[in-house]
């Protein structure tokens, strides 16, 4: 496949998509800016937020695709994260924790709808309520569940897995800076990591290079994918950019900061970026590089 297929976009080129002034004219600027960097599809991604809210913006998001043929070729689907994940300090990251809840088959289908057949990931925790009940009911309507923003145990991870789940969403990201040294949920995950696709954040930023490149060892070649993570300052360098009705400070070094700077919210680094990155940083080839930017997540969505 030539080009890259991203699966977590939250906004781009001062586009936010989860602006509840977006614009069909707005969806397509962000995807023309994402084509002009070699970005061949994507998922754009909804995060937790009042339900109502969400379907909005879904919905919103499904009217762009089906009146405008440019954005129709350039989103892929779209990406649910939240609001089935954890509310904890940390694990919830950037999402607003008074709107986080417990799995609900229904509400999941509310989310489904909206997107009249576009949302093909969904990212959840498999330790809330409901979740498994959840998972295989979206895996039954062909949405890849991916597990994320999770503290989960190994039992309630293979739990999600014997009904379906197929994924992990930015593995050492949704989680708090502090953790047990051996117990922990990016620990887990990496000993499934034979029976999950695992989405990875390359800025340097979410996870350090040298962190990074342990996972890789860890991860089987087929089931990487490099995923941007990217929010509205994604390709316009420092500056205070919105997210979701979040003020988000991107610093000199393209860290983007939730405010108080206790953790990230989102990436303002593109994928182009990235690539530059993954080579320089660990000596990385490009036919490896567009496994995990462009083939891997391809064959998650089963495109061409």
């Amino acid at each position: 496949m030539s080009g890259s297929v991203d699966l977590q976009v939250n906004g781009y080129a001062g586009v936010d998509f989860n602006d509840d002034t977006l614009t069909e004219t707005m969806i397509a600027a962000a995807c023309l800016a994402m084509r002009d960097d070699g970005v061949k599809c994507f998922l754009p991604t909804i995060i937790t937020d009042d339900l109502g809210l969400m379907v909005r913006r879904i919905t919103r998001i499904a009217d762009a695709v089906e009146s405008d043929a440019l954005i129709a070729e350039s989103i892929a689907g779209i990406h649910v994260e939240g609001p089935f994940i954890s509310s904890q300090p940390g694990f919830v990251g950037a999402h607003p924790s008074g709107q986080v809840v417990a799995a609900n088959v229904d509400q999941a289908m509310r989310l489904l709808d909206a997107g009249r057949g576009l949302v093909r990931l969904f990212t959840l925790a498999p330790e809330v309520g409901g979740a498994v009940e959840t998972t295989a009911r979206l895996t039954r309507e062909s949405v890849v569940v991916a597990a994320g923003h999770s503290d989960a145990t190994i039992d309630q991870m293979q739990a999600t897995i014997d009904v379906g789940l197929k994924m992990y969403t930015h593995l050492g990201n949704g989680c708090p800076a502090q953790l047990h040294r051996h117990d922990n949920i990016v620990q887990r995950v990496l000993s499934l990591a034979d029976q999950l696709v695992i989405s990875l954040i390359a800025d340097g930023h979410h996870v350090p290079w040298f962190a990074l490149a342990n996972y890789l060892r860890c991860i089987p070649d087929q089931n990487v994918v490099i995923v941007t993570d990217a929010i509205s300052a994604a390709g316009l360098g420092p500056g205070k950019y919105r997210l979701a009705g979040q003020t988000v400070e991107v610093d000199d070094d393209l860290a983007a900061w939730a405010e108080g700077r206790e953790h990230f919210a989102g990436c303002a680094t593109t994928m182009p970026q990235m690539i530059t990155m993954l080579r320089g940083q660990l000596g990385l080839q490009q036919p490896q590089i567009d496994r995990w930017t462009s083939h891997n997540p391809a064959r998650v969505l089963e495109i061409d």
